[in-house]
């Protein structure tokens, strides 16, 4: 069993928004803060956004501050980030994780291209 799958990715235009998500399973998810990576091609994996356990505090790469927006539905076991005003330079593989776990998703590609 995966513990984290991603979802939503897609071929969006400029300025136009997408939803990823992250279903979890298999381990007691409403205890662990949970981050967005991405990683563009040739490009070292960085940082997007984290959530608290409890959903109550978020922090943003400058790069996606006031676009993105990380939530989390405890009671599916799912995070979700909110991307609108799309980039070309968002374009990348976008990855959820637990760092204390040290759990990754498979990644979901996410191309910004008009």
């Amino acid at each position: 069993q995966v513990p984290l799958v991603e979802s939503g990715g897609g071929l969006v235009q400029p300025g136009g928004s997408l939803r990823l998500s992250c279903a979890a399973s298999g381990f007691a998810f409403s205890s662990y803060a949970v981050s967005w990576y991405r990683q563009a091609p040739g490009k070292e994996r960085e940082l997007v956004a984290r959530i608290t356990n409890s959903g109550s505090g978020t922090n943003y790469a400058d790069s996606v501050k006031g676009r993105f927006t990380i939530s989390r539905d405890n009671a599916k076991n799912t995070v979700y980030l909110q991307m609108n005003s799309l980039k070309p330079e968002d374009t990348a593989i976008y990855y959820c994780n637990i760092r204390s776990l040290n759990y990754w998703g498979q990644g979901t590609q996410v191309t910004v291209s008009s």
